[in-house]
Formats: structure tokens, sequence, C-alpha cells
């Protein structure tokens, strides 16, 4: 890519010199027409060479081409400001929701807490472990007794 770009440039510098050399006879710009300048009072004009008239003539077209797309894309910009902070703003609530109802990271703390939540509720505290098995959940045994 850089080399593209480095034989676009001296295509551009040679093509810029073969026309300066071709163009190098001197020319005279006025500024207005023969007759308005001398209410204006002087000489409303100036000799240049030609090819430094058309260089100043591209320089021109491109700083004003770069004007009209600034201005005319000035709403694009605005509105992407607006949402870059719309975007911060949900992203600062979505980290303070997560920080607010992410769970216990401990499970220790979990087990602590989860009979404190079942009384809160009116239910009364369920049992972590009993002594004895579960109906229906003993092997008969081997006699068959």
């Amino acid at each position: 890519m850089r080399f593209i770009r480095l034989l676009f440039v001296a295509v551009l510098a040679i093509v810029l010199i073969a026309i300066a050399l071709a163009n190098r006879e001197m020319v005279t710009l006025t500024a207005f027409p023969a007759n308005f300048g001398q209410y204006l009072g002087g000489t409303w004009s100036i000799s240049l060479p030609l090819f430094l008239v058309i260089f100043l003539a591209i320089l021109f077209g491109v700083v004003i081409g770069l004007i009209w797309e600034w201005l005319r894309e000035a709403h694009i910009r605005r509105e992407s400001r607006q949402r870059a902070s719309q975007v911060a703003q949900l992203e600062r609530e979505v980290g303070n929701l997560r920080d607010r109802h992410a769970g216990p990271r401990d499970e220790v703390l979990a087990i602590v807490d989860g009979p404190r939540a079942a009384t809160s509720t009116g239910n009364p505290p369920r049992p972590i472990a009993s002594p004895s098995p579960a109906p229906g959940t003993t092997l008969p045994s081997p006699g068959g007794r």
C-alpha cells in the first residue's frame, strides 16, 4: 500500500511539473470588468504565470469543497456526539444496575442469608438437614423383612 501511495505521488509530481513547464507564459488576471475597475480606483489586476493560475484554481476548488462538506456534515457530527453521550450514560446505568443487583459472590454468605430470607416472608425456616432419612428413600433389607 505504501508503494502505491509513493507511486501515485511521484506520478502526480511529474504531471504537475510537466504542466508548469508547458504553461510558463504570463497572463493578466483582473478582478472586475475593464470599465468597472476605474470606478473603484486603481488597477485590480495581477500578472502571473499560467501554471500558477491553474494550481491556485485547483487549490481554491479543493478548499471550497472541504468547507462545503464540513458544513454539510455538521448535523451528522452533532448527532454522533449526542449518541455517544447517550451510550456512555446507558453504560453507566447498566454498570450501576449490575453492581446493585448482583447476587452474593460467596456461597457461604448465600447459605447464611437463605434462612433469614425465608423467615422474612412469613414461612417457617426450613431445616438444612434432618437426622432420619426421608420416607421412601431407603432400600429394602436384603433378607426381605
